[in-house]
């Protein structure tokens, strides 16, 4: 099959934690004072991306039902101001049961208590645009853990909800027991949490990023759970991998963010949003390690390739974020999508030619190969 180029516009959504104008500004257009969280690339059917110049397909869902193919991946343009909230994603079977059982339930696939929108997976890495992207990511080891709540409960005016936290923690089956116990809440919790939040306060270096979330959420128990995740600050170029099950929660900063073609989010925290306790303690992995890191890995003379991956094989992920900076050839096995952050380029596919000017994204239909010419950060998604 031929593939062919097309340019696409993706859909810029507003929640309340984006960064005024930040998806605008990180694109090199004219920003404007509203909140611009996400900018998405792909086919998910709340939100897929438009052709600019086409007689045959509206958007990407169209193309999908036209042509019998999948986009397996959505790409996204994420800037944050403020702390998303804490959640995990559900793995392919637990998407599709989850899914199948709220249908038959009849809840309405816009209702606030709805857990899965889709029958997918959401696997996600993200690789920072710029230094200084912050987030949470994967219970850290118990050890570390035990040190805060050490340190907190030295500064404490009142340290036996901190013996009681740390006692239920270094258990056997610690790490969920005590994650359960925060998100039940009461005033044991509360009182607890209540504390964090002065001592971060009073010592604002040391307790980082509690204090800085207790003042975007006063009184939310994912204060508390922030001090069990590991805390990593990235620079640009760097990247994690979140597979299914990792709890996690983006802190402030500019990504590319490449995942599963799916809008299913279990939350846990630091949200006004539907929080299920059961259904999220049923798809988190409460194993503890370090921070997910996800080296990028030399592809050709001028791109790297972010490649995830589960298994060793890599056959449980379908899709990878490849950069490229210069002129290259870059060879695709399905349909891509490209989004220009910096610079200029000329993609040229079977023939076809199409000049991207920064913040502009292409589609290309089928697997082919690349020829790129130009320079800047050119971020191409495909499977």
């Amino acid at each position: 099959m031929t593939a062919h180029l097309a340019e696409i516009r993706g859909v810029v959504r507003d929640y309340a934690w984006g960064t005024p104008g930040g998806i605008s500004r990180a694109l090199g257009m004219p920003a404007s004072d509203a909140p611009e969280a996400e900018l998405w690339l792909g086919s998910h059917p709340s939100a897929p991306s438009r052709f600019h110049e086409s007689a045959r397909w509206a958007d990407l869902a169209h193309w999908e039902r036209s042509e019998g193919a999948r986009v397996p991946f959505l790409l996204k343009l994420l800037s944050a101001a403020s702390p998303l909230s804490l959640q995990a994603h559900p793995t392919p079977e637990q998407a599709a049961e989850g899914f199948a059982r709220e249908e038959a339930a009849g809840i309405a696939r816009d209702a606030r208590e709805r857990n899965y929108k889709d029958p997918h997976a959401k696997p996600e890495l993200i690789v920072a645009l710029e230094d200084g992207f912050e987030a949470l990511c994967g219970f850290r080891p118990v050890v570390e853990t035990l040190a805060v709540i050490d340190a907190l409960a030295a500064e404490a005016t009142d340290p036996e909800p901190f013996a009681v936290w740390r006692d239920r923690l270094a258990a056997a089956g610690g790490i969920r027991a005590a994650f359960e116990d925060l998100l039940a809440g009461g005033p044991a919790v509360q009182g607890l949490v209540a504390q964090i939040a002065d001592i971060a306060a009073r010592l604002p270096g040391r307790f980082e990023p509690a204090g800085r979330i207790a003042t975007e959420y006063p009184g939310d128990p994912g204060i508390a759970i922030a001090l069990m995740l590991n805390h990593v600050t990235l620079r640009r170029g760097e990247a994690l991998w979140l597979p299914a099950g990792n709890i996690h929660a983006y802190l402030c900063g500019t990504g590319v963010e490449l995942m599963g073609p799916s809008d299913n989010v279990l939350r846990g925290g630091l949200t006004p949003k539907h929080i299920d306790i059961p259904e999220l303690t049923r798809v988190l992995d409460f194993t503890p390690g370090p921070a997910p890191y996800l080296p990028p890995l030399s592809r050709t003379q001028h791109a790297v390739t972010y490649r995830p991956r589960s298994l060793a094989t890599g056959s449980d992920v379908p899709f990878e974020l490849i950069e490229v900076t210069a002129d290259d050839t870059v060879a695709t096995t399905g349909p891509a999508i490209g989004l220009l952050v910096d610079g200029a380029f000329t993609i040229d596919v079977d023939g076809e030619t199409i000049e991207l000017e920064r913040g502009r994204a292409v589609f290309v239909s089928d697997a082919a190969t690349l020829g790129i010419r130009g320079s800047g950060r050119l971020f191409v998604a495909t499977v």
